[in-house]
């Protein structure tokens, strides 16, 4: 015989009530969406930054040789109505830090980034491969 599962209809109503009141706010975080394009010369990635400057942008390469992004940004919003005397401000502040491994032929020297129209590109060159032209005599046995 199987366990009947009874349901209390309260139960939801009070639990949902209260997640979602101002005793527990939440926080809707998401990251940031990157493209990743592979060129002969390059990877280019491209992250997804509406409204952010590059003075909000910081990017280095680690001890460990990974890239380490980070995004901080800090918006505020005022709104004021004279007839009724009304102060109203919104703050939004959003911090975003990922660490990316870097492919062993990332040329870690010359990478370049730009914040343009809401996306923040990151441009990795790849070291340039040098041929080098083995000659050398092969002994007949």
């Amino acid at each position: 015989m199987l366990p009947v599962m009874f349901r209390n209809s309260w139960f939801p109503t009070v639990f949902d009530d209260f997640m979602n009141s101002d005793v527990m706010p939440h926080n809707n975080v998401t990251a940031p969406a990157v493209n990743v394009k592979e060129s002969p010369e390059a990877y280019t990635m491209e992250v997804a930054a509406p409204g952010i400057k590059k003075e909000f942008c910081r990017i280095h390469i680690t001890e460990d040789g990974n890239l380490s992004l980070t995004i901080e940004n800090k918006m505020e919003h005022k709104e004021e109505d004279k007839k009724q005397h009304y102060l109203r401000r919104e703050f939004s502040y959003t911090n975003y830090q990922q660490n990316y491994a870097l492919p062993d032929d990332v040329d870690r020297e010359h990478i370049a980034a730009k914040v343009e129209n809401g996306i923040l590109t990151i441009e990795l060159p790849k070291m340039k491969k040098e041929e080098t032209k083995v000659s050398r005599q092969i002994a007949i046995s």
